[in-house]
């Protein structure tokens, strides 16, 4: 991950790469959700340690985050005769592509103040030097 601006915006990002851009994710995570997204139904933390080939408490840890994240969602499955698991799921795309663009358009307008804050701070005192 880039370390400032004007180096992610050299890089040769992937759109996945907004996983780790905008929540701060691992790649571990965007396997996860990668694998969520191909298969045709819900996985349990098991079935998700399996297909990465990872223990399952660092499946379960990526399973955390992307739910926190919000891009996968948790459903309760209860047995017949008592007793329940959980499987996991992405969200809809498209919803989180509207927040992902909510959150980059409060981004933007919060940068467009503190540049506004940065010329206002600096930028007279530079006309000032210039003219004395």
């Amino acid at each position: 991950m880039a370390d400032s601006m004007s180096e992610m915006l050299r890089q040769d990002m992937q759109c996945e790469g907004l996983l780790e851009c905008f929540h701060n994710l691992k790649g571990i995570d965007r396997d996860v959700f990668r694998l969520l997204n191909e298969t045709n139904k819900p996985l349990t933390v098991d079935d998700i340690a399996n297909e990465i080939d990872r223990e399952r408490s660092t499946a379960y840890r990526s399973v955390q985050r992307l739910m926190q994240a919000g891009f996968i969602q948790k459903e309760q499955v209860n047995y017949d005769h008592g007793g329940y698991y959980h499987v996991y799921l992405p969200r809809d795309a498209d919803e989180i592509a509207q927040e992902m663009q909510r959150m980059l358009n409060d981004w933007y307008a919060q940068m467009g103040q503190l540049i506004g804050e940065f010329s206002g701070k600096y930028g007279n005192k530079l006309e000032a030097s210039t003219v004395e």
